[in-house]
């Protein structure tokens, strides 16, 4: 298992998100943003968009995947 923040993924604070993939640690990162805006909190409302337009730019959106992807793996497990 390993812990990688929001701050870590392009947001803007240090809530924690924990899993044993990229993969899964970015899904709770998309829906600790989604949660976060929906509850009135306007400070991950540009990291939300960010997420969301990441696909309008495959090439962008992949090498910002590929960097969270190398960085998980870069971490310790624990």
């Amino acid at each position: 298992m390993k812990t990688m923040t929001c701050e870590q993924l392009g947001g803007p604070c240090d809530s924690p998100h924990r899993g044993m993939t990229a993969d899964e640690v970015i899904k709770a990162q998309d829906h600790h943003l989604k949660e976060t805006v929906a509850s009135g909190d306007t400070t991950h409302e540009r990291a939300l968009q960010e997420m969301k337009g990441r696909w309008k730019n495959p090439i962008k959106g992949m090498g910002w995947y590929r960097r969270a992807k190398r960085d998980f793996a870069a971490l310790p497990e624990g």
